[in-house]
């Protein structure tokens, strides 16, 4: 058994553990990220990386290798609601443009922009328990795939081990805005789709939606409401094509293709979690996590992990860990909270409320209303200010209506 001792333990390798972990190495503490995978390996995501998270990657360098995989630039954002559809830029002049890049891809990218950049990087580890001392995180004590018995220690342990953090799970933090489940959602992948935008489609009780990756293939995910989980899940197959069959037109697209995956998904609990505590912090789906109807999680993920980055530098550098820690959280929840409540409300699947549905319609044709609405679903706009009066004030005038603020 060895005991080794550093400023900051990741534990969790992927899309927020792995960035929080290189922008601390790179301020020259010593890191250690450890992840129970190997990499390249793929996981659970729709892995939809929005125009805010696209701008993280670079500014922290990434970003032209991810290009170089191959990975289309996403530039439209095409929203179908039935009798109107909403096109629109997703992004700004800056950053202009989405990705999709698979896991395999981006996840190994990442891991080793960690280790470039000076962070001890331990693949295939496994984390047994977390270490307390009257009360405080002080360290991990895990095994590697020989098994052998490994102590770490440090001044603080980062959880970025998602929903089913054992971080989380031992220092119970405390949560709210809790909500269960309310979607159902699957996805796989397909080729000879040709799909060169984000396409999402919303139908009374359904919704679904497409947009292209590596290697030629187009991600197409689509669910209903959580409450139709157990009569469904005898035939996932069968019920999500005939969910596509609401939009014939994407349905026989679709078909014309190739599946070459399997089915993939789970519903997903929302809620958020105090994300510090004594010798802890939590970041990405540890500490925050939503439905995935809007693929907010991994642009969630890094800007969080800038977040918590640079709270903790703060505190290493001297300021008092209650303070920075504190206005880590309030950042977090002031930036997710609004996208967090309009991911949960469309994730019900419901028809969209009369008022709603005439303020859409006011925007179709209106190029400056659609791109940001465009903008609002790629995270770049928040909902408080998209659906805020004077915005829609400003959409109905333009339509010659008038409409009153949505519920």
């Amino acid at each position: 058994m060895t005991d080794q001792r550093y400023d900051i333990i990741v534990v969790g390798a992927r899309c927020a553990g792995s960035p929080t972990a290189m922008l601390l190495a790179r301020k020259g503490y010593r890191v250690l990220v450890v992840d129970k995978a190997s990499f390249p390996s793929d996981t659970l995501s729709t892995h939809l990386i929005h125009p805010p998270g696209v701008d993280a990657m670079k500014r922290w360098g990434v970003l032209d290798q991810v290009v170089a995989t191959g990975c289309p630039p996403i530039d439209t954002y095409a929203l179908d609601f039935g009798p109107f559809v909403l096109v629109g830029s997703p992004g700004t002049p800056e950053s202009p443009v989405a990705y999709g890049p698979r896991r395999t891809v981006l996840d190994k990218i990442l891991v080793d922009a960690a280790a470039d950049a000076g962070a001890d990087v331990r693949e295939e580890f496994t984390v047994d328990e977390i270490l307390m001392d009257e009360g405080r995180v002080t360290g991990i004590r895990g095994h590697d795939k020989g098994g052998e018995s490994v102590v770490d220690r440090a001044r603080v342990v980062v959880g970025a081990d998602g929903r089913h953090s054992l971080l989380a799970k031992t220092v119970a933090p405390e949560s709210y805005h809790e909500k269960p489940p309310l979607l159902c959602g699957y996805y796989s992948y397909f080729s000879g789709m040709d799909v060169r935008r984000f396409e999402t489609y919303v139908r009374n009780y359904r919704g679904f939606a497409a947009w292209p990756t590596n290697d030629g293939l187009t991600l197409v995910v689509g669910g209903w409401p959580y409450r139709e989980f157990e009569a469904n899940k005898s035939d996932v197959e069968g019920n999500w094509m005939k969910m596509l069959d609401q939009e014939p037109s994407f349905a026989a697209r679709v078909r014309a293709g190739k599946r070459e995956d399997k089915f993939y998904g789970t519903p997903v609990p929302n809620y958020f979690r105090k994300p510090y505590g004594p010798g802890w912090a939590l970041v990405g789906d540890a500490g925050y996590n939503k439905d995935y109807i809007t693929a907010f999680g991994i642009t969630d993920a890094f800007l969080q992990a800038e977040m918590v980055a640079t709270a903790l530098d703060e505190w290493l550098l001297g300021a008092r860990y209650d303070e920075v820690m504190g206005g880590y959280q309030k950042a977090r929840d002031d930036r997710a909270i609004p996208f967090y409540e309009f991911t949960t409300q469309i994730a019900t699947q419901d028809p969209l409320p009369p008022q709603l549905q005439q303020l859409f319609q006011a925007m179709a044709g209106n190029q400056e209303a659609m791109d940001a609405f465009a903008r609002m679903n790629a995270e770049v706009l928040s909902p408080a200010e998209f659906f805020s009066e004077e915005s829609i004030g400003r959409i109905m005038a333009a339509a010659g209506g008038a409409a009153g603020r949505p519920a």
